[in-house]
Parts: structure tokens; C-alpha cells; sequence
């Protein structure tokens, strides 16, 4: 199976979650949200496909704390990967960040993250106070550990 990523920042993020986190840009995304701090994550066609067991190799060489977020894009397009990414390495502390609202969101995905962040990003709703999200709209839930 293939996932088309933008990158994956293994520098160490502060802002994309608990902890210093390694950040998975994937590639595609339809809002196209005004504002938006990554819009060369947009194109569907940019970027380059990856299988994931490369990703995961690579995750598992390289991010050392196993914090790891999922961002974007919109991870969301390219679900059935996705699921199958976070189903392989389930003893990742992982981070699901998306512009779906909860109820858009396949609970099945649910038991293989810790964190979500949902909602659109929303320009005029901008905010540096809340941590982990862009704009008052959006909320970064902690998810019970199912497994």
C-alpha cells in the first residue's frame, strides 16, 4: 500500500501535539482553508508515494520517542493507508490531525491514535492561546487508550 506524503519532519515539533513529535505531512487536500501554514500540501498530485512499510522503517529508525503526528493535508483522503499505517505501529504515541469535524471522522481509527485534532482551519477564529490547534473552532481531543 502507498501513501503520497509531502514530508516527514523528524527535527522535533513542539506545536503538533505532547512532546517533541516527528510530523507526517501528507499530501492532498480539498478545503484549502484561507490562511493556511502549509498549502503546498494542497495538490494531490505533488509529493511522492511511499509504500508504508518504507514509512514505517523509516519511523522506526529515525523517531526515537515513537511521538509521532499525522498532519497534512488532509490525512483523511488517503484513509484505508492511514489506517493501515497507525495499525502497524501501534506503540507510536500518534496525533491525527485533520479538517473533518469528530463526526466525519472513522471511529474505527479511534483505538490506534492518542490524540485527534478536528475542524477547518478558520482564518478570522486564529489563535496562539490554545495549544495544538490554529483557530478557536477546532479542538485537540485526547482519545481513551482502547487497546
Amino acid at each position: 500500500m502507498k501513501l503520497r506524503i509531502n514530508t516527514i519532519d523528524y527535527k522535533g515539533s513542539i506545536v503538533d501535539g505532547p512532546g517533541i513529535r516527528t510530523v507526517l505531512f501528507v499530501q492532498g487536500c480539498d478545503k484549502h482553508c484561507p490562511g493556511c501554514h502549509n498549502p503546498c500540501t494542497w495538490d494531490r498530485k505533488d509529493g511522492i508515494e511511499l509504500e508504508i512499510e518504507e514509512i514505517i522503517s523509516n519511523l522506526r529508525k529515525k523517531c526515537h520517542n515513537k511521538k509521532l503526528t499525522i498532519s497534512g493535508g488532509e490525512p483523511l483522503l488517503q484513509y484505508p493507508t492511514v489506517l493501515e499505517l497507525v495499525k502497524s505501529i501501534q506503540d507510536f504515541d500518534i496525533a491525527l490531525y485533520t479538517g473533518f469535524e469528530i463526526e466525519d471522522v472513522p471511529s474505527e481509527i479511534f483505538q490506534y491514535i492518542k490524540y485527534l485534532k478536528v475542524g477547518s482551519y478558520i482564518e478570522k477564529k486564529r489563535t496562539t492561546i490554545t495549544p495544538y490547534i490554529g483557530s478557536a473552532n477546532q479542538k485537540f481531543i485526547r482519545l481513551k487508550d482502547l487497546r
